[in-house]
């Protein structure tokens, strides 16, 4: 098995070493481990020596019993019924599921038998309590069989410093690996390090990182990597109290300087109108590149959306914003019409509950009359009532792009009775009206070039 050897140390100061070290060899690659507290048993088989066609499932099932034995831990019921389901050694399951399984070290070598068997879409370790020694070890196996183009480590508090060193040899060195989620998980110091160098040279293309207390200089120090990562596409930063000051600079510069992540995730932080200053300076330079921006819950008003309004009209890849759970209020909606008109890219825009009401449907109905590529506008959990709904109407009359406007289904309050049936009137035709847009993008996608998704980001 392919390990990491005692000068492989990825440029770190000195650190504590684990309680092992394995050897690079030339020839078979051959580990082998002291018993009891240390990690991985022996192995003295080559990963390309393994003749996988030649195993039956239930061979797979009776090794990992065999291996939990020879370990002494009890198989997991849950891995047990997993394995049950699997339909074809060939290609990838879709799922080893461990989540919440405490993984023990012991029950981490016991696993080996089934990644070298088997491979799989997604494997989920979210929870499962690794220790320094069980991550260290089930990582390296994970690298070795390049077992998952998708992995779960979220929730594991106590991973030590082999296990973070484990990950970042798995993130440079895999060549399937490509969504890694890191979540709840504090990236502090030295896991913010060896991420951010691993990151340097990696091949992941979506990056999951909420709630990992990110803010300051962790931030800094993942930003200074992927200024010139250029195989990152998606990154999720939600809920890491990212302010509107440094932490704002560093997403500005790294819009500025990368051009490459099409997806950026800000939810539930604290941006405010001057954060929002500085990553619109950054979008600013972006001649290709961001796709989807989404600042949900970021303490953003009206007055901030003036740095957007000047930044969206030139920016020319930008399909969807969501910029619900801001108070922008109708102010900000006349702030932004001018400019959601003359920009050319936009698919898909959130407005849900941002304190519009009819003037703001009315300022947005300006806007649907004039869009030719506008396919979903989201204004739920906003006071739009009547007025609003029947300006929304007329502007659908005439925007055939628009397939999906979301509105509250419940009628708002009126001083009339006959107002609220007009609302349910409205509604449903409304909802007529996007529907044959989307019966007509459904002709064109057959007959012409494919319709762009329009699935929710949020």
């Amino acid at each position: 098995m392919t390990r990491r050897s005692d000068s492989d140390n990825d440029g770190e100061t000195s650190s504590p070493s684990p309680s092992w070290r394995p050897k690079k060899c030339k020839g078979e690659k051959h580990v082998s481990f002291p018993p009891d507290e240390e990690i991985v048993s022996g192995f003295a088989e080559r990963k390309d020596t393994i003749n996988v066609d030649s195993l039956t499932l239930a061979e797979v099932i009776e090794a990992y019993k065999r291996s939990c034995d020879k370990h002494q831990v009890e198989p997991k019921p849950k891995i047990l019924e997993q394995l049950e389901q699997v339909t074809s050694l060939n290609g990838r399951a879709p799922c080893l599921d461990l989540k919440g399984e405490r993984l023990d070290p012991l029950s981490c070598e016991a696993l080996e038998v089934i990644l070298k068997s088997l491979s799989f879409d997604f494997i989920n370790l979210q929870a499962a309590e690794l220790e320094e020694n069980g991550a260290s070890s089930l990582l390296d196996m994970i690298l070795y069989y390049e077992s998952t183009p998708h992995l779960d480590i979220s929730d594991n508090t106590s991973m030590g410093i082999s296990g973070w060193k484990a990950l970042s040899h798995l993130i440079k060195q895999s060549v399937c690996l490509l969504r890694l989620d890191v979540c709840n998980v504090a990236l502090l110091q030295y896991p913010a390090q060896v991420l951010s160098r691993a990151l340097l040279s990696s091949r992941l293309t979506v990056l999951h990182l909420q709630s990992t207390c990110l803010s300051g200089r962790p931030l800094f120090t993942l930003v200074a990597a992927l200024k010139s990562n250029r195989a990152l596409r998606e990154l999720y930063l939600s809920n890491n109290n990212l302010n509107s000051e440094q932490d704002s600079m560093q997403l500005g510069d790294l819009l500025r300087y990368n051009s490459s992540i099409t997806t950026l995730d800000l939810s539930n932080n604290t941006i405010a109108n001057s954060g929002l200053e500085e990553i619109c300076e950054g979008l600013r330079g972006q001649t290709d590149g961001l796709k989807v921006l989404i600042l949900w819950n970021n303490q953003i008003t009206n007055n901030g959306l003036v740095h957007l309004a000047k930044v969206l009209p030139v920016l020319k890849t930008l399909e969807t914003l969501n910029l619900g759970e801001n108070n922008l209020q109708n102010r900000g909606i006349h702030t932004l019409r001018e400019s959601l008109m003359m920009n050319h890219s936009l698919l898909q825009l959130g407005l849900e509950h941002t304190h519009i009401t009819c003037e703001g449907a009315v300022a947005l109905a300006e806007f649907l009359a004039e869009s030719r590529q506008i396919q979903r506008l989201d204004v739920r959990e906003n006071e739009v009532r009547a007025g609003g709904l029947m300006a929304l109407s007329l502007a659908l009359r005439i925007n055939h792009s628009l397939t999906s406007l979301d509105l509250d289904h419940t009628p708002k309050q009126e001083q009339e009775d006959f107002l609220m049936e007009t609302q349910k009137s409205l509604l449903r035709e409304i909802s007529e009206l996007c529907t044959g847009n989307a019966a007509r993008h459904r002709i064109a996608t057959e007959t012409e070039l494919p319709w762009p998704d329009s699935s929710e980001t949020r």
